[in-house]
């Protein structure tokens, strides 16, 4: 179950969200099972974070920094991943149907089960 301080820091917005990881670097955000479905979360510092469970539905992730983080079973449909970090990313049976991940790196990120229907890959030389 998320964090409910850390979520509300989240939903201030990412200037506020990447300003408080900068300030509190060791911290491991839980946002688990968080409903952020269309939210807008571009260029977000979510490196790291526990989002497994997440609703993430049409969300706005481009640009995000999401490398290592932890999206076991999100529901990513329909979201905006363009340009993401999503290295060493665990999307192990998340649902990325219809998901934009144009240029998204997905170097070394654990995409078993994962739902990809419709999805818009980024070219191979980023797959790893």
């Amino acid at each position: 179950m998320a964090n409910e301080k850390q979520l509300a820091i989240l939903k201030q917005g990412v200037e506020a969200w990447n300003k408080w990881r900068h300030a509190n670097p060791r911290i491991r955000p839980d946002l688990s099972g968080a409903n952020l479905s269309g939210a807008h979360l571009s260029g977000a510092h979510l490196s790291g974070t526990d989002l497994g469970g997440a609703h993430l539905s049409g969300a706005d992730l481009s640009g995000a920094d999401l490398g290592g983080a932890h999206l076991f079973r999100a529901g990513l449909s329909g979201a905006d991943l363009s340009g993401a970090n999503l290295s060493v990313t665990n999307l192990y049976g998340a649902d990325l149907s219809g998901a934009d991940l144009s240029g998204a790196d997905l170097d070394r990120a654990n995409l078993s089960r994962a739902n990809l229907t419709g999805a818009v890959m980024p070219d191979d030389r980023k797959r790893g």
